[in-house]
């Protein structure tokens, strides 16, 4: 057993059965609950030494809601796990990590800002990088990126040629939007 699986199994017998150790190409990630992200997050830093905060971030799985995802390190081993759950829909809304890894701040306001994912108890909410006012969630995969419809997609034409072989619209583009 690799030691990143031994912390990512070590960390599920902490939560009890509701979490569940993943390994790919030595990547190892531990899911939770929804109810339980606060509680691995610290068992994670004061059990099992992980208090390095890198980064968080999410994913837009459609039906499934978005999975959140956060990487922890040990400083002194260089070990990491991928700490991620589940968050539904129609209710994007997790408790703020800021209490146990204060480097959560900008992150979450990030995935805040592009996805849609609340924060709860979030010491300063707010937008990040996108405008104040600005309408939608860049990374959600229903947001029609407008520049797609505005240019020609690149690699709609093979270099060197004045036509192209017609290429299936880009994602996040509607068959009504564009030319």
């Amino acid at each position: 057993m690799t030691a990143r699986r031994d912390l990512g199994e070590r960390l599920c017998g902490l939560l009890g059965a509701s979490a569940r150790v993943e390994e790919l190409d030595g990547e190892v990630t531990v899911d939770v609950p929804l109810e339980a992200w606060l509680a691995a997050l610290v068992a994670a830093r004061d059990v099992l030494g992980l208090t390095f905060f890198d980064w968080l971030s999410a994913t837009d799985e459609l039906d499934l809601g978005f999975g959140v995802v956060c990487h922890l390190v040990d400083p002194r081993t260089a070990d990491r796990l991928l700490v991620r759950t589940a968050v539904p829909r129609d209710r994007p809304e997790l408790p703020s990590a800021t209490g146990v890894y204060r480097g959560a701040d900008w992150h979450e306001r990030e995935t805040t800002d592009l996805f849609g994912v609340v924060f709860a108890g979030h010491p300063r909410p707010g937008p990040l990088v996108l405008p104040q006012g600005f309408a939608g969630h860049p990374l959600r995969k229903e947001f029609v990126l407008e520049a797609r419809t505005a240019r020609p997609w690149p690699g709609s034409v093979e270099p060197g040629r004045t036509t192209g072989r017609p290429l299936p619209r880009p994602l996040g583009v509607p068959p009504e939007a564009g030319p």
